[in-house]
């Protein structure tokens, strides 16, 4: 067909009088085809997301789109996710028992319970898990600025001695340099945290000690929490060969993906380097009512 009419000419009445269909037929065959032709590309997209992070459900991925420009309903994300079989699959985690309580040292009364948070070094948190290796077990001992949930120090190591634990502190301590007076330290009643050194590493930082109450799990939560992402998408399906193997890869799971990749729900779905640069200027503590 020859025409004096360049492409950018031709309307939808025109089109549709050439091709002999009706207006309402061609919005028909439009609204068929044309979104699932866009949906291509955002299916394709949220496959590799989802491939590229493994243990992110629909709302992290989401959050990606969102930072490339995509501003998508996330029903439709769980929708595609669940057609694909990209749903991440979680295991449950079989936790031994890391703390000891029955010892003779004194035990702190819980001063994190009710504190509002409004900038880093107000309150850490710290805890211990196990992890296999080839022959034995290992011990991670952690500590993460409550505001942030970014780990400030940890310690790997066979052994379930205090000097584990008062290790991942001093990390801690030489990082951030808290104020004197201004931190409170909070943990669970385990004699790694309440023997002599380590609440005399604490007095000497000016830090305030702070422990869990008997059997309540939800005190020392967010490390908890680290410590379940840990298992989930690092740990798991991996076989550590020896203690510096494992240390090689978690302190690179800690460094390179934790706190500078992993976006958290609980932070507005920033990683927690953003979070404290977005945060940097509070550093006041305040007691709830």
């Amino acid at each position: 067909m020859t025409t004096g009419l360049s492409q950018g000419e031709f309307n939808i009445d025109r089109m549709c009088w050439l091709a002999g269909v009706s207006r309402a037929s061609y919005y028909r065959h439009w609204l068929d085809s044309a979104p699932r032709r866009a949906e291509t590309g955002l299916r394709d997209l949220i496959q590799k997301m989802a491939l590229g992070n493994a243990h992110y459900g629909y709302r992290r991925i989401g959050a990606l789109l969102r930072r490339e420009g995509w501003q998508v309903n996330h029903k439709c994300i769980l929708r595609i996710m669940r057609e694909d079989n990209l749903l991440c699959l979680r295991a449950r985690p079989f936790v031994p028992t890391t703390t000891n309580s029955r010892h003779g040292w004194q035990v702190v009364p819980n001063l994190a319970r009710g504190m509002i948070l409004n900038g880093v070094n107000q309150l850490w948190v710290a805890d211990i898990t196990f992890l296999h290796l080839a022959e034995e077990f290992a011990f991670l001992a952690v500590v993460l600025d409550a505001f942030s949930r970014r780990v400030v120090g940890w310690a790997l190591d066979t052994h379930l001695r205090a000097s584990l634990a008062i290790e991942a502190l001093e990390m801690a301590i030489t990082d951030r340099q808290p104020v004197a007076g201004s931190l409170v330290h909070h943990s669970d009643r385990g004699v790694q945290y309440a023997c002599g050194a380590y609440s005399e590493l604490l007095h000497l930082h000016g830090i305030q000690a702070s422990m869990s109450r008997v059997g309540n799990p939800y005190d020392n939560a967010k490390a908890e929490s680290f410590m379940k992402t840990l298992k989930q998408e690092e740990v798991q399906g991996l076989a550590y060969r020896d203690a510096d193997d494992a240390r090689r890869r978690i302190g690179a799971f800690i460094d390179t993906v934790y706190n500078t990749q992993r976006l958290h729900s609980a932070l507005d779905y920033l990683t927690p380097e953003e979070y404290e640069q977005k945060h940097s200027g509070g550093r006041r503590m305040e007691k709830a009512a």
